[in-house]
Parts: C-alpha cells; structure tokens; sequence
C-alpha cells in the first residue's frame, strides 16, 4: 500500500471513509446510469437517493427529539446512502415505488430507537429497514450494488480501503470463506464452482461483506467473536441456506448475526457527566467523568465516544478513546492530548464545564492483560499512548497484583511525560520499572534517557526480552515502526500486541 495512501487512512476516521466510499459509489451508478449501463437512468437514481436521504434526515430528528437522544448525523447519511445503493429506484410518478422508499427508510431510522437496549442499537439499521419491507409489504431489497460488473472495481477498491483502515480482516475473511463453502456444498453435484463465481460477481458478497457485516455498533468486541460472527453470517448468506422452505436474503442472514452479537457483546449506550478536567501533561488533560451506572470493562479497552457539535469538520462527532481509568475506580478518565489545529470535536471537548454530558458505547478491544500473571511484559509507549498502559498499571495497584512488567516510554520532552505519579507507584508498589525517553536531545532530570527507544535501548534495558510480550500504544506509525523493530530483534509475532481501534485518526 503507497504511504500517501496510508497517511490518509490515518487523518480519516473510519465513519467519513465509509460516507466518502458510499458517495463515490453513487456518483460511480450516476455516470453509468446515464449511459445506459444500468437498468435505470440517473434521474431515477438521483430521484430515489434525494427521498431517502430527506426521509431518513427528518425521521432521525424526529426519533432522536421523542427519546431525547445524542445523534450522529454521519451515521443518518451513511444509512442513507446504504439504501440508496440497495433499494430498486423509482420515479417521481410510482406511487407504490416512492411509498417503498419512505418505508424502508423510516424503519431503518426507527431501529436504532424502538429497537434499541441499553441506549444501543440492536440491528444494523439498513438491514432492518430492507427485511421489514420485504416481510410486510412485499417490497424487498435488490442490492443492485452488488449485481454490475461495472461496479465491481469500485466496491472492491474503496471495501478493501475501508476493511484496512479499520482492520476488520479476520471479520471479513472468516464470512467469505464459510459463505463460499456452504455455497458449494449446497450447490449440488456439478454446481459447485458456478455457485461460488454467481456469489462473488453476481451478489451483493463484497458489498454486504466490506460495509454492512463490519459496521462496529453490532459487531462483537473481540476477535474469536468477531471470527464466529462473519462464520455464522456467512453459512446464513449462502444462497441455497433455508430454514423450512424458507430462504434467507442477505439483510435477514445480517439481522440473525446482529442477534448473536448483542449477545456475546457488553451492553448499552452509558451518558458520562463531566466531574472535573486534570493537566495530565503538556498540552495533554484527564477528562474525568462520572457514570449514570457501573459498568464492567478490562484495563486497556476502548469505546466509542459522541460528542454533539455544529459545523463538525471531516473527521464528525465521534471518536474512540481508550478507558485511562481501572474498572476498579468509580470514575471515568479520558486522557487526551491536544496539538494545533485541534479537531471540531477536541474543540468542544475541551470547551466542556462541569455538568455537561458526552455518551459513550460500544466497549471493545483485546489489548488487556494476559490471563497469565507470570507473563514478562513489556509496554512501549509513545506520547498519549500511555492511557491504556494507566489503566493497567492503576488496576494493578488497586489489586495489590504483581507481574514482572518493564515501561518503555517515549516522549518529546519531560514534559510532555502523563502518569508519572502512577507510574512512579508503581515502581515502589511493585516494582515495576519505568525508563523514559525523549527525543528532543538533552534530558532535564534524571532517570531520563535522551534520545529514542531503539533495538540497542531495548536491548541494553531489557536483556531478557525475547523471553516478552511486548505491548505498544503510541500514534500509528509509532505502533508500525516498533512492530517492525521488534521483528527484525527476532521478537516473534505472537509476542508482539499492539493497541487499535477503528477510527484510529
């Protein structure tokens, strides 16, 4: 992958990528609707998008109004333009057609508040509007998206960009493969490689697999889960797959999925009152928060974070932050660091007063402690990256739990250093060591190593460290570049974690 290209995955959260796809799609069915390569004609096409986006806009305000609820107007456009890309479209005089489109797009809307747990949305919400149609009034999804040929680049190319970003490969794999097998296998006898090429170039396989199985709210939090997630949706997806006679379509075999993963996921949607703002380091604040319930999590995961706002730039209202804090403390700690030119959403952030509410869901992430206590660890650090690594360090102290842990902790400039009270805790508590780096030249205290960490660092430091688990959290191409260092030391790659969320921007 070109590095311009990845340098622009990163300054994109993963929400705007997926509008940015979804409008290139459309504007890629416009050019060849209008040249007849489509069975309709960029009127209809733009007739249909135009009803299902005003629709789709009016019943969320509405909804979002009645359940006095925090709304994302990314996620109204994305749905939107899902349906958009699914649902046959119809002209101004189909009466029936346009009765479709209203439908199918107030329920898509409605799902994510009458059918909602917890404050979180149960069913992906373009699924749920194209199933209930189908069951109710007869109308159903064609998914012409998936069907052209001509298409086939551009739901290729923009997917795989999306399924990179936010690195949803196990998800993805995982659905294709038992979706082609079960295909073939209940293709019948001499059928089985046409069934597996109608499903890759004839369907909505891609489509359905880049953009409607990924989607994060109903996706579960961990890998193996995720892995059985795809599994499970995949055998349902299989074309030949019924149940009584009954034959699944695609938004059905979803729904199913969906079903499974609320299950096997942490539940709700939780609203965090703002308690007090902390200076954690320079330029960087701990947001403290107060739940309106307990909640359970590991040290080291995420959530999703909205925070309303007019005028959002490109990157919208939402973002993924780890939990600074331990389950073992009644707060909420949110440590964030804020550079020039800070987004829309770090401006209202950090404009927020005590009282004020932000919401948060969608806890997940597999970059927690080890099961096994007399694991050696590493943790390598960079900047604000340290959050996660706080939360361990604290839950440990909390617990009174020794583990054999080295910290590897970079920064510009003592200053910049976060936790450095807790960090200090833990090396007297127990006994955990901390060395620190900074790379802007001379170090001012001491017990502060100037320069960056490197191999000759980590193996001055850390003589046993093939014998480690190694845990990095920093910006992305920290992350990448230390993954790489640690290869080339002959650090396996099973010992080697590193801290991702989707949306990492």
């Amino acid at each position: 992958m070109p590095k311009w290209i990845d340098n622009i995955l990163n300054r994109t959260t993963m929400y705007r990528l997926v509008l940015y796809y979804l409008e290139v799609l459309l504007g890629a069915a416009f050019v060849f609707s209008f040249f007849g390569i489509l069975p309709f004609g960029p009127a209809e096409l733009v007739f249909s998008a135009a009803v299902i986006m005003a629709v789709c806009i009016a019943a969320n305000w509405i909804f979002a109004k009645v359940f006095d609820a925090v709304t994302n107007v990314e996620s109204v456009y994305i749905t939107a333009f899902i349906l958009a890309l699914i649902i046959p479209p119809a002209v101004a005089t189909d009466a029936a057609g346009i009765g479709f489109l209203i439908f199918v797009s107030v329920w898509a809307m409605a799902s994510k508040y009458l059918f909602a747990l917890g404050k979180r949305h149960l069913f992906n919400p373009a699924a749920f509007g194209a199933a209930l149609s189908a069951l109710l009034i007869g109308r159903a999804a064609t998914w012409w998206v998936g069907g052209n040929l001509a298409l086939l680049p551009f739901v290729l190319v923009g997917g795989l960009l999306v399924v990179r970003k936010i690195q949803r490969t196990d998800l993805v794999a995982s659905f294709a493969l038992v979706a082609l097998v079960t295909s073939a296998v209940t293709a019948g006898q001499g059928n089985a490689w046409t069934a597996i090429v109608q499903t890759i170039i004839h369907s909505a396989f891609f489509f359905f697999a880049f953009i409607m199985l990924t989607e994060p709210l109903t996706t579960p939090p961990n890998r193996p889960l995720r892995i059985a997630y795809g599994a499970l949706v995949g055998f349902l997806f299989a074309p030949n797959v019924n149940i009584g006679g009954f034959y699944l379509s695609p938004e059905l075999a979803l729904l199913i999925g969906n079903i499974f993963s609320y299950i096997v996921s942490p539940k709700g949607r939780y609203m965090l009152t703002l308690k007090r703002i902390e200076e954690a380091a320079n330029d960087a604040y701990d947001f403290v928060f107060s739940p309106d319930r307990r909640f359970s999590f590991a040290p080291g995961q995420y959530m999703e974070w909205t925070l309303a706002h007019d005028g959002s730039d490109n990157r919208g209202n939402r973002r993924y932050f780890t939990l600074a804090s331990a389950p073992t403390e009644s707060t909420v700690r949110l440590g964030v660091k804020f550079y020039p030119k800070a987004s829309t959403f770090k401006q209202t952030l950090a404009a927020m007063k005590v009282g004020d509410r932000i919401s948060a869901a969608h806890l997940s992430g597999g970059f927690v402690l080890p099961r096994n206590k007399k694991k050696k660890l590493v943790f390598i650090a960079g900047g604000i990256g340290i959050t996660p690594f706080r939360s361990m360090i604290r839950y440990l102290l909390d617990k009174g739990e020794q583990r054999d842990i080295v910290v590897l902790y970079s920064n510009k400039a003592p200053d910049d250093i976060a936790y450095g009270d807790i960090l200090e805790r833990a090396r007297t508590e127990l006994g955990v060591r901390t060395v620190y780096a900074v790379t802007d030249g001379n170090a001012s205290s001491s017990g502060v190593y100037a320069g960056k960490i490197d191999a000759g660092l980590i193996m001055r430091q850390i003589p046993d460290y093939r014998d480690r688990t190694f845990y990095i959290s920093g910006p992305h191409a920290m992350v990448e570049a230390f993954e790489k260092t640690l290869k080339d030391m002959g650090v396996s790659r099973f010992r080697i974690k590193s801290d991702f969320f989707p949306g990492f921007a």
